[in-house]
C-alpha cells in the first residue's frame, strides 16, 4: 500500500516540475523589475517569487485533494529552490537551516498579510503591504506598489478561471504584467 503513495508522487513530479517552471518564468519576467518598481536583487527575486507562489497557492486552496496536494508539492520545490540557491551563495551548511527557517517565516507572513488585503478586495492595504515587504528599510522612501498590487489583483481573477483541469495538470498560467497596464487604469511605474 506504501508504494502506491511513492508511484503517485512519481506521477505528479512531472506535473509539479510543468507548474513550477511556469510559474518561476512567470516571476523572472522583466516588466515587474522595470516598470513594478521590484528590485532586481536576490531578496527582490525571493519576494516576487513568493508572490507567484502565494497567488497559485490561493488558487489551490479550493481545488481537489489533488490539485492542494500539487500546490503543497510546488511550495516544496520553492523551498528547496531557496535552500539549494542559498548554498550555491556560499552560506555555510551550519547557516542554512537557520535562513531557511527565516524565509519560511517570511513567506507565510506574507501569505497571511497579502491574503488580509485580497480578501477585503484592498488594493491599498495590499501595495502597502507590499512596499513593506520588498523595501523593508526605506520607509516612506519607498516606491509604491499600486502596479504590482493591480497585478496581484487581475492575476487572483485571472487564476479563478483556470480550470481544475488546467490545475492537475500543470497547466495553469498567470497574466504577462504588460497585459494589464491598460487594463487597470493606476497600473505601472507612472501610477499615482
Amino acid at each position: 500500500m506504501i508504494f502506491g503513495l511513492f508511484r503517485k508522487r512519481n506521477h505528479n513530479q512531472i506535473i509539479v516540475v510543468r507548474q513550477y517552471d511556469v510559474l518561476t518564468s512567470m516571476a523572472r519576467q522583466p516588466g515587474f523589475y522595470t516598470d513594478y518598481d521590484v528590485p532586481d536583487t536576490v531578496m527582490g527575486r525571493f519576494e516576487l517569487l513568493s508572490v507567484v507562489m502565494i497567488l497559485f497557492f490561493r488558487r489551490t486552496r479550493s481545488s481537489e485533494t489533488s490539485g492542494q496536494e500539487l500546490a503543497q508539492e510546488i511550495v516544496d520545490a520553492f523551498f528547496e529552490d531557496i535552500d539549494y540557491s542559498i548554498r550555491e551563495l556560499g552560506i555555510g551548511d551550519n547557516s542554512v537551516p537557520k535562513r531557511m527557517k527565516k524565509l519560511a517565516g517570511m513567506f507565510y507572513g506574507r501569505l497571511e498579510s497579502y491574503a488580509a488585503a485580497m480578501d477585503g478586495n484592498d488594493r491599498t492595504a495590499l501595495a502597502v503591504a507590499l512596499q513593506r515587504n520588498i523595501y523593508p528599510k526605506a520607509g516612506e522612501g519607498a516606491p509604491p506598489m499600486t502596479g504590482l498590487a493591480d497585478w496581484m489583483m487581475t492575476a487572483e481573477a485571472h487564476l479563478a478561471g483556470v480550470t481544475e483541469t488546467e490545475i492537475a495538470t500543470g497547466s495553469a498560467t498567470l497574466p504577462q504584467p504588460s497585459q494589464i497596464d491598460d487594463a487597470v487604469p493606476h497600473a505601472g511605474k507612472d501610477a499615482p
